[in-house]
């Protein structure tokens, strides 16, 4: 009547059920941390210190003392501190702190009075923004390319005709 087993089941069910319903903490780049890479999240990602490649995530906070410099793709982004790089968000918050400098696509923005921002802005459909971000996910591409320097040739030394 009263097995272990179905005790077991209905435990690993509520289990389950609670583990979908929790809320994940943001990811956190302190103020002394410098990173240098793409960072890819499901959640939200605050950034105090030093980010040097691409950032796709839910959510976007760049502290005061924060700086991003590569593309950023996500649904919301709150800047108070610094971006150098395209933007692509269905919601973008430019606080009176912030600093911007590449090129925005959005479907809604806000702008406090003191904001720095040097781009282009284009409003576009959350529909444009799905897949444009999803096309170049699938492809591996970024806006925002790292220039490849190819190495010097070996010089040779200069040679004197005689005549």
């Amino acid at each position: 009547m009263f097995s272990k087993a179905s005790n077991n089941n209905r435990g690993r069910e509520q289990a389950e059920v609670r583990t979908e319903g929790t809320k994940s903490v943001p990811s956190i780049v302190s103020a002394d941390l410098s990173v240098e890479g793409d960072m890819v999240s499901n959640g939200e990602i605050q950034v105090d210190g030093t980010v040097t490649g691409d950032i796709r995530c839910k959510a976007l906070i760049v502290g005061v003392k924060g700086s991003v410099i590569g593309e950023v793709v996500a649904q919301t982004v709150r800047m108070h501190g610094s971006i150098k790089g395209m933007v692509r968000a269905k919601s973008v918050f430019l606080a009176s702190t912030a600093r911007m400098s590449g090129d925005v696509e959005h479907e809604s923005l806000a702008i406090e009075p003191g904001a720095f921002m040097e781009g282009h802005c284009r409003r576009i459909s959350d529909a444009n923004l799905a897949s444009v971000s999803d096309a170049r996910a699938a492809r591996g591409d970024s806006a925002v390319q790292t220039p490849r320097i190819a190495p010097a040739a070996a010089s040779k030394p200069a040679v004197a005709a005689a005549t």
